[in-house]
């Protein structure tokens, strides 16, 4: 079984249940097991700012998959949840993005891991750091990467996300 990592997002409708949901399609997806969820943080947006705060969590999951598998399953449970992708970086229901695949390095056109913005943005080493300090990415743990990031102005952590496993 690989260990992934996902952050997931979202500001628009029911911010919080589209969490929850995402956590509960993950564990009753075949090949996939939810190992932990980090606590609920709310964020500025990143990229374009003139839209409404995230909700953001990061869940590690052990799964059978293989990374463009995992992709799929991604993808497919951001559309269950009405994903329209017409702006890059703008609102959405629901956003997951597959941080990194156990110590897979790969660059596909569809993925590309580990993310490759994921050291540079507090709302998701803040999360990950609560899951998995450890993790070593791009030579240093999650945990050394977040206390170089730091929290972002208006991050807050409103503590666990209720209703899902972890």
């Amino acid at each position: 079984m690989a260990e992934v990592a996902l952050g997931l997002g979202s500001n628009l409708g029911d911010r919080k249940a589209h969490l929850v949901g995402a956590v509960r399609a993950l564990e009753n997806w075949d090949g996939v097991r939810v190992a932990a969820v980090s606590s609920l943080w709310e964020t500025p947006p990143w990229g374009i700012e003139d839209q409404p705060h995230f909700l953001n969590i990061c869940v590690l999951i052990e799964t059978s998959l293989a990374p463009l598998e995992v992709l799929e399953a991604c993808l497919a449970i951001e559309r269950d949840h009405g994903r329209e992708r017409s702006l890059r970086w703008g609102p959405r229901t629901l956003d997951i993005d597959v941080l990194c695949y156990d110590d897979v390095e790969m660059a596909e056109e569809r993925l590309i891991l580990p993310h490759p913005r994921m050291l540079l943005r507090s709302f998701v080493l803040a999360p990950l750091a609560e899951i998995a300090p450890d993790k070593v990415v791009g030579g240093a743990s999650i945990r050394e990467n977040f206390a170089l990031v730091g929290l972002e102005a208006g991050m807050r952590n409103l503590g666990p996300l209720t209703g899902a496993a972890g």
